[in-house]
């Protein structure tokens, strides 16, 4: 007889424990209880068990008042944002026009401007068209009715207006937007690649890593031999918000004082600020912190130009590396020890570069977007290239250099506005290698404005594309590998810096626009819609609580890609906008746990009195008048004004243009796509995205 397989009993939900017991109750009252075992009474009861319909009606309730506070805010939401293009476009309030200093914004304006004129004409002609009933569109066959079919001169016009599209006007647009959506699949598999180096990363646990404690003693200043000399430089201009922040972080840097010195380097050309700075310097100064201040009468050259400055000061000479820090960034005192030992038996490198952390990155959705974007730089991009390349871009700040390394490499050049990528790819081909350091982080500010933000991309990438003309000869003729010079030229300058701008702003600006006028040339589904939302998806992956931000996120880079494109004109071509500085305006924001660690760190330094050296007397009287000075000086108050911005704005409508015309020919996805870019233009253009509407 085979075994039985039966194992029912041992997952049994109503398993019977003890003996089952009978208890009949003589009052006629009562009922008779069976109890199956000593744990019958004690099992849970149903979850359905015990509601009633009151119960239930409550619950409708809550969720129904949910579902109605959703709808009232988003109602509220569009009625805010109505009056605010009501407020802004139509009446003009507390808005100024930008300014177009130069020729190659106001072409390109032009251009767009000539697009939207004919596209609303072409989409007035095609409505007319469509209430007559000539539905030729309406399948990928284009059908030109014969001399027999064509009723009245206007159907003749319109009957001939096909035939010039379907010959002369679709076969270049769909070869333009062919050649784009190539290098948009080429650009998306390099971004893929990326992704997976870093996958391969976090699986590995690769990371640079200190051999041993290079800085383990007992007695900390008999053995100050072991510290290398190090000189760290604030750069900085104008900097009334942030300064104070910087310097007291730089300041409390947990390094023997002996072996360390801070320039502050001071470009400003206000004389209030300048004095402020000064104030700062001495209070630490008096203190026992080796600080100078520099201030420069003439501003060449921009940030090159002052570090190039301080660089040529005899008693740098004697130090072998130099920590840069912009004036928003706020080291943590352990920065150095934790950058530092990297140099220690490894004469080959010459930068070490921490990541960057931000205080304000939940101000409002132009700082979220920022966010995912700078993640996705520090996370992927300069890991990535870190550790399978030893080569990516200086980001300009929260870096160590060896000064070996930035002579040979021929020191600060002022020739672009890019200064931290040329020092970085000529150091490059001096065969210098690169660590950057991802668990490093250095506290900073995002901008809050559109306009500092526009400024600040427009340098970004006018920059690399002026120092790619400038650095190609040198990059062919160096004695680096072939394939380290494809990837500098191909990969580093080419892909990510002039191809990503051109068909993000061709591709989904102008052609997909254009296709809804010209049927013929068609742009697939996949392009507009799939892969955007994969790579999107791939790009947020290193800020994972940005998720519900994926689809504004997605819309303001194709928003974006008007800047970019127009400052990547502007650098390939050297026009004059490309050698344009504009410093990036501050909050001077910092988290509560970064203020609380602050103001003790300080009260520590002032209640060690071996840190305090002696001052004359005429240094206690400059210094008292500094303090009176500081007081005495009122914060500016600026009246904000927002800014129309006439390139997006005429891109906005041109968009929505498009979707009224995608709607005669029933294309769903084409029309949510251009509806919802549309709107984004129209937000940016408005000077919405970077706060709150009221």
């Amino acid at each position: 007889m085979a075994p039985s397989l039966d194992f029912s009993d041992w997952w049994a939900k109503d398993t019977r424990k003890g003996t089952p017991v009978v208890v009949t109750m003589e009052n006629p009252n009562y009922s008779v209880l069976e109890i199956d075992g000593p744990d019958a009474t004690f099992r849970p009861v149903d979850k359905d068990r015990g509601k009633n319909a009151k119960q239930f009606t409550w619950v409708l309730l809550l969720k129904a008042h949910r579902a109605v506070s959703c709808v009232a805010w988003l109602g509220t939401f569009l009625w805010a944002l109505l009056g605010a293009i009501k407020k802004r476009l139509i009446f003009g309030q507390g808005v100024t026009m930008e300014s177009e200093k130069l020729g190659n914004g106001r072409l390109l304006f032009r251009i767009i401007r000539a697009f939207l004129v004919i596209s609303m004409a072409v989409l007035a002609f095609e409505v007319v068209a469509h209430l007559n009933g000539w539905h030729y569109f309406q399948n990928h066959n284009l059908h030109i009715p014969q001399t027999s079919e064509i009723q009245g001169w206007l159907h003749m016009v319109y009957v001939t207006w096909l035939a010039f599209r379907a010959d002369y006007i679709a076969p270049p647009i769909q070869a333009l937007s062919s050649f784009c959506v190539a290098l948009f699949l080429i650009q998306s598999v390099d971004r893929m690649i990326l992704s997976l180096g870093c996958f391969w990363i976090k699986y590995k646990k690769i990371k640079p890593r200190i051999e041993g404690d290079p800085f383990k003693s007992e007695d900390v200043e008999g053995s100050s031999y072991e510290y290398p000399m190090v000189l760290v430089q604030i750069p900085m201009c104008n900097e009334r918000e942030v300064y104070e922040q910087s310097i007291s972080a730089v300041c409390q840097m947990d390094w023997p004082k002996d072996r360390l010195l801070i320039q502050v380097l001071d470009d400003s050309n206000d004389e209030s600020i300048e004095w402020l700075i000064k104030a700062e310097v001495s209070k630490w100064s008096q203190r026992g912190i080796n600080i100078i201040y520099r201030h420069r009468l003439v501003r060449t050259g921009y940030k090159a130009g002052n570090l190039k400055s301080a660089m040529n000061c005899d008693y740098v000479k004697g130090y072998e590396f130099v920590a840069i820090f912009d004036a928003d960034f706020q080291p943590n005192p352990d920065f150095l020890k934790l950058t530092v030992p990297h140099f220690k038996d490894n004469p080959e490198l010459g930068l070490v570069q921490a990541r960057w952390a931000f205080v304000n990155k939940d101000e409002n959705l132009l700082t979220r977007l920022q966010n995912i974007n700078l993640c996705f730089h520090f996370e992927v991009e300069q890991q990535v290239n870190g550790v399978f390349l030893n080569f990516f871009g200086f980001n300009g700040t929260a870096g160590v250099w060896r000064i070996k390394a930035l002579e040979e490499s021929g020191g600060w050049l002022e020739r672009t506005t890019v200064e931290d990528m040329d020092i970085a790819v000529r150091a490059h081909l001096n065969g210098w290698k690169f660590i950057f350091l991802n668990d490093v982080k250095v506290l900073c500010e995002v901008p809050e404005s559109y306009e500092a933000y526009r400024k600040q991309q427009h340098r970004w990438h006018s920059g690399p594309m002026q120092l790619f003309r400038l650095c190609l000869p040198a990059v062919i003729t160096s004695k680096i590998s072939i394939w380290k010079k494809a990837n500098l030229i191909l990969l580093f300058f080419l892909l990510r810096k002039l191809i990503l701008p051109f068909y993000s702003f061709t591709l989904f600006c102008i052609i997909l626009p254009l296709t809804m006028f010209v049927p013929e040339a068609e742009l697939p589904v996949w392009v507009i819609c799939y892969i955007p939302v994969f790579m999107s998806f791939l790009n947020i992956l290193p800020a994972p609580r940005s998720f519900p931000f994926i689809v504004p996120y997605l819309l303001f880079e194709n928003t974006m890609s008007v800047t970019k494109f127009n400052a990547m004109v502007s650098g390939l071509f050297q026009l004059g906008s490309s050698y344009e500085w504009v410093v990036t305006k501050k909050a001077g924001r910092s988290s509560e746990n970064d203020l609380l660690a602050l103001a003790e760190r300080e009260l520590k330094t002032m209640n060690h009195p071996q840190l305090c050296r002696g001052a004359s007397e005429s240094e206690l009287l400059e210094l008292n008048r500094l303090k009176e000075l500081q007081e005495a000086t009122p914060l500016p108050t600026v009246k904000k004004s927002n800014k129309i911005y006439k390139k997006e704005l005429a891109l906005a409508f041109l968009l929505l243009t498009a979707a009224v015309r995608s709607l005669l020919s029933a294309q769903g996805v084409h029309f949510y796509f251009l509806l919802f870019q549309g709107v984004s233009f129209l937000l940016v253009g408005l000077d919405l995205i970077g706060e709150q509407i009221s």
